[in-house]
């Protein structure tokens, strides 16, 4: 009789763990607005926040960064760098933080979070990158496994909320 018992408890503790882990739609309902990155290499914004509307734009740029502006259900509208505002589906949003560089000419990425730090590369607009961290007007990115700390004012997806 002990051996059912413990299947039974080992079945609800398991059921009970699974139960709590976030999902990724759960990660995104948090107040707005807020920054997001694109999930997939294809994402499509919706006019609408359903499948039953049309495609408005369709993305081929997995990190990109959206501005989460709005909540419906299990869609988000969102803003992209341009401006241009759809809905997205939160499954393909992450909640991982991304930048752009935008801004004309190419921009240095240095060693540290200074204008006097070693450069290490130069980085052109469009450059999409995953945020590390941001510091005395600097944040790192990391671009393709290489990291480094740019200027703010050069990215998209880095301001306070």
């Amino acid at each position: 009789m002990k051996q059912p018992r413990a299947i039974l408890f080992a079945v609800m503790a398991i059921t009970l763990f699974v139960g709590t882990l976030p999902s990724p739609a759960f990660a995104q309902d948090r107040e707005v607005p807020y920054w997001a990155t694109l999930r997939f290499d294809t994402v499509n914004m919706r006019k609408g926040p359903s499948q039953d509307y049309p495609i408005d734009w369709v993305y081929k740029r997995k990190g990109l960064p959206v501005k989460v502006v709005r909540l419906r259900e299990g869609w988000r509208l969102v803003q992209d760098p341009d401006g241009t505002q759809g809905w997205i589906a939160a499954s393909q949003l992450s909640p991982k933080l991304g930048a752009l560089v935008v801004g004309e000419g190419n921009v240095p990425i240095r060693e540290d979070a200074s204008n006097t730090a070693a450069l290490r590369w130069h980085a052109e607009p469009g450059v999409v990158g995953e945020l590390m961290r941001c510091r005395e007007n600097f944040c790192e990115i990391d671009v393709s496994g290489r990291s480094g700390w740019i200027a703010a004012e050069r990215l998209w997806g880095v301001s306070e909320m």
